[in-house]
């Protein structure tokens, strides 16, 4: 584990350009945690300002969403709206952190705490889901979104 939680990570997940990888893979490494850290901190409008205004993020059916969903940057502005009613506090424990070109490979375990009953949890209990996010980045924006969700049971 790199860090109990994305806003107590160390810049770009503790890698350094030379721990494979140049700059350039540091800087969206480093822009992936401060993404993630903003989300921790329940600031929507600095989480959203990581997003390409051409965004596509891509949720592959899971526990919450059987169907799946693809949403653009209006779409997203709207969920996280949603998703601030249902969690009163979420957090991100990165278990694994790569970056290839263009593209950072996040490995999560993610841990959010419900604000309203969710299945058998209730208000106050924590839901928990281990997931990858492929996040591919444009002009130092998050332009291309790919989340695979496992849900612990609830």
């Amino acid at each position: 584990m790199l860090a109990p939680s994305a806003t107590a990570a160390p810049s770009a997940f503790g890698f350094e350009p030379g721990d494979c990888v140049n700059r350039y893979e540091h800087a969206n490494l480093e822009r992936a945690r401060q993404y993630l850290a903003a989300i921790e901190a329940g600031d929507r409008d600095r989480a959203l300002a990581f997003y390409h205004p051409e965004v596509v993020q891509e949720e592959l059916p899971n526990r919450l969403v059987p169907a799946g969903a693809t949403r653009d940057l209006a779409a997203l502005r709207d969920a996280s709206v949603r998703g601030a009613q249902v969690m009163s506090v979420q957090r991100y424990e990165i278990r694994r952190a790569y970056a290839v070109a263009d593209s950072v490979i996040l490995e999560v375990l993610w841990v959010g705490t419900v604000a309203v009953p969710v299945g058998t949890l209730a208000v106050g209990h924590e839901m928990r889901a281990h997931f990858a996010v492929f996040l591919d980045f444009v002009d130092g924006r998050i332009y291309r979104q790919r989340n695979y969700d496992c849900f612990e049971a609830f």
